[in-house]
């Protein structure tokens, strides 16, 4: 059955605490996103973005509320599970590449692999496939020094799809790309999303790679103020009537 939800956040809050200062990250949040969806999550910086990435990914830990992905509830699931689960379910892309220098693009995207517990033949297999899908596939022995920008983000994006993950988290994928270089990367990612049907959950600030997915959620203080459909109407999803009293100051938070 398709569309169906494979993430799912129900008021979720998540508040950050520093001597006197409180910063309500994550205000009642609730949304979700169907299974194959490219959604684009936007809004001015603090607004609770990459906040957002972090806690419906289980990367970071939440105060109330819930978050599913595939049905799964996070908060019954131990650390080493939820560990588990996203090295064999998820991919993340950041705006940093975080490739290990001394290491070669199939070697970069070996390493996760072998860390799963792949086989050194499985992980050299899939290594040399998903290169070869970003159209990196003349460029496996290269360190990332011998690459451009552009193709540093592809074996990153090559790294995170290698265990075939329902769902690919990507913070400000084109943030360190020039124009022509992102929009080849996102080119690329909605190729990859069309032709894998898997899911992606975009954080960015540029209106021209939302402007590529299937649906835009945009933040605003820590709440989703409004989503928009393909034809790019906006409805409110989340009320800004509030009670509490939010901080504008997560520096971490793009």
């Amino acid at each position: 059955m398709e569309n169906l939800p494979i993430i799912s956040a129900t008021n979720v809050v998540k508040t950050y605490r520093s001597r006197d200062v409180v910063v309500h990250a994550l205000n009642d949040v609730t949304f979700e996103v169907s299974q194959g969806e490219m959604v684009a999550v936007m809004g001015p910086s603090g607004s609770g973005k990459t906040t957002l990435l972090n806690c419906i990914s289980g990367l970071d830990s939440i105060d109330s509320g819930d978050v599913s992905i595939a049905g799964q509830l996070l908060r019954t699931m131990s650390d080493d599970a939820l560990s588990d689960y996203r090295a064999s379910s998820m991919g993340f892309v950041f705006q940093a590449y975080n490739l290990l220098p001394v290491l070669s693009a199939q070697e970069n995207v070996e390493l996760p692999l072998v860390l799963a517990g792949n086989s050194q033949r499985v992980a050299r297999e899939k290594a040399v496939e998903k290169l070869d899908l970003v159209g990196l596939g003349d460029r496996i022995d290269h360190l990332p020094a011998e690459l451009s920008g552009g193709q540093q983000q592809r074996v990153a994006i090559a790294r995170a799809l290698a265990n075939d993950p329902a769902i690919v988290w990507a913070d400000e994928p084109t943030g360190n790309l020039d124009s022509t270089n992102a929009s080849e990367i996102m080119e690329l990612l909605v190729r990859l999303n069309k032709e894998e049907g898997q899911t992606f959950v975009l954080v960015t600030h540029s209106e021209d790679v939302g402007g590529m997915t299937d649906r835009i959620v945009r933040m605003s203080d820590g709440i989703v103020v409004s989503a928009s459909d393909e034809t790019g109407d906006f409805s409110s999803v989340s009320s800004m009537d509030s009670g509490a009293t939010t901080a504008t100051s997560d520096s971490s938070d793009s």
